[in-house]
């Protein structure tokens, strides 16, 4: 296994927070936050594996050519308004999600293509919608924040494509190749 810079990042983050735990609270304040932190776990491991199998298993059942002929750079609009609206009706939390994403961009999907997804999946997912905002907010706002949210993915997607464009950004160097 590979230790990335933002491993360690996060480790020194994690062990910083540690001792600013131990400094202000104790031995008793640690034991606390490591059993918040064990629950906490506990609630996100399953979410985890399966988002983790649903990227492995992408990774390995769907062909690469046919994944960069539709979410590519060549794809277009179509390829933009088909990421949105897998971004939609994805369910879950960031634990499912972002492992598709990844396993997606390493199979050619390009960076407008994910941005559309995942701009869809936080702004509107259907399951959030229709769970959380319509018994809360009602019909009238959730539809008028549907419409108005609509074309945003699609805009991000777009803007994304022409960054990739125009800025030495490096986003095909997939990790891991």
């Amino acid at each position: 296994m590979k230790v990335s810079k933002s491993d360690c990042v996060f480790g020194a983050i994690a062990a910083a927070s540690g001792l600013l735990c131990f400094w202000l609270g104790g031995v008793g304040a640690v034991r606390a936050a490591l059993g918040h932190a064990g629950g906490l776990l506990i609630l996100v491991l399953p979410q985890l594996a399966a988002g983790l199998l649903i990227g492995g298993l992408v990774q390995e059942l769907v062909d690469r050519e046919k994944v960069s002929r539709l979410l590519g750079t060549q794809s277009g609009l179509v390829g933009l308004s088909l990421a949105t609206a897998a971004g939609m009706v994805t369910p879950g939390g960031p634990f499912t999600s972002f492992p598709l994403v990844y396993a997606l961009w390493i199979a050619g999907a390009d960076a407008g293509a994910l941005i559309a997804y995942v701009a869809a999946w936080a702004l509107i997912g259907l399951n959030r919608l229709i769970v959380w905002e319509l018994p809360f907010m009602g019909a009238d706002f959730t539809v008028l924040r549907f419409v108005v949210c609509l074309p945003l993915p699609l805009i991000a997607g777009l803007i994304a494509r022409w960054l990739v464009q125009v800025t030495p950004l490096k986003l095909r160097e997939v990790p891991g190749e």
